[in-house]
């Protein structure tokens, strides 16, 4: 509200996911729009790799209903570099079906959005805005408190426009979508539940599982870092380092062995794959309520019990690792191998 806020360029950066914020492109400069935004993407271009630009957010408020000329020449500047532009479309006012719950875009803007996807000269003849997709968003509700609307979308389109190499960066860095984080984290159990496996292809003894625990605390280390959270300093406390100690090497294996009497004094590879797994899950649930704030690292004594592994997950585990391996050694022996 009153004067403009930026000035100049900025460049905020939280370790994982770094923006650029330049100033607003008022009337009154004595230089053209375009002009200004190339000499912005020349004084980036000179910036370190790692604060190269991926995306280009290009930000318009609602309630101007204005697209104007030299925004157009602005984003064609960007475009011309080989940057995807979002246009994004800010302060938007949402109405929401009684009936279907379902939210739009309120009758306000309602225009102004149709044209921005159809857009037309005051000549008639169609205009085309050098742009890759366009998103309507609001960061309060209509009462002007909490979440907007838009916002998860803006977040899916940059990422389906961000080149590979940073995808993880910006699932790390945003915090509206929790199932990026819990796919990524999976991924991460299970590229280590096969290294578990691999290193107990020849069985190891109970008193021998530590071979394990770097595996284990590696992959604990790589959630956590998705979680944005920093385990060296979690296993600051007694209590995460006795907790890191039962999700992994020795001491969880004989917690396994001993919940599961007969099954022997050894880790074989489904055994070893299994514990990895499961303790995986259970770090990454706890990781996942910590980032939300549901759970305080100085409350984790009291509740430890509730997110370390279980035997039921881990007999579940097993269960579908020999079921698989069993298939494998079907096919094998139908294959004359």
């Amino acid at each position: 509200m009153g004067l403009p806020v930026t000035d100049g360029l900025s460049y905020y950066c939280d370790d994982t996911l770094g923006i650029w914020d330049s100033e607003g492109f008022e009337i009154g400069n004595s230089a053209s729009p375009a002009l200004r935004a190339r000499q912005t993407l020349d004084e980036i271009e000179k910036s370190p790799q790692d604060q190269q630009i991926s995306v280009v957010w290009f930000c318009i408020d609602a309630h101007s209903k204005r697209l104007l000329p030299g925004e157009i020449d602005v984003m064609q500047e960007i475009s011309s570099r080989g940057l995807p532009v979002i246009l994004v479309l800010t302060k938007v006012p949402w109405s929401k079906n009684p009936l279907t719950g379902k939210v739009t875009v309120g009758d306000e803007v309602s225009d102004f959005w149709e044209w921005l996807h159809k857009p037309v000269a005051p000549d008639g003849h169609p205009l085309r805005l050098p742009v890759t997709e366009i998103v309507a968003t609001s960061s309060l509700n209509a009462k002007g408190k909490g979440t907007g609307h838009g916002l998860g979308e803006l977040v899916e389109k940059t990422l389906e426009q961000s080149p590979d190499s940073e995808k993880d960066s910006f699932r790390i860095a945003q915090r509206l979508n929790l199932s990026w984080k819990r796919a990524m984290g999976r991924a991460v159990i299970a590229t280590s539940s096969a290294s578990a496996a691999v290193a107990a292809a020849v069985p190891i003894p109970i008193a021998d599982a530590t071979t394990l625990a770097p595996i284990q605390l590696t992959m604990l280390a790589r959630i956590s870092v998705i979680y944005e959270l920093e385990l060296k300093t979690m296993l600051s406390t007694s209590t995460l380092a006795q907790m890191a100690t039962q999700f992994s090497g020795q001491a969880l294996a004989r917690s396994f062995i001993k919940l599961i009497p007969g099954i022997g004094s050894v880790i074989n590879s489904v055994v070893a794959s299994a514990l990895t797994a499961t303790a995986g899950e259970a770090w990454m649930r706890l990781c996942e309520q910590i980032h939300q704030g549901k759970v305080k690292p100085q409350d984790l004594e009291i509740t430890m019990e509730n997110f370390g592994p279980n035997i039921i997950d881990l007999v579940k585990g097993l269960l579908v690792r020999k079921s698989s391996q069993s298939k494998t050694d079907a096919h094998a022996q139908k294959d004359g191998h």
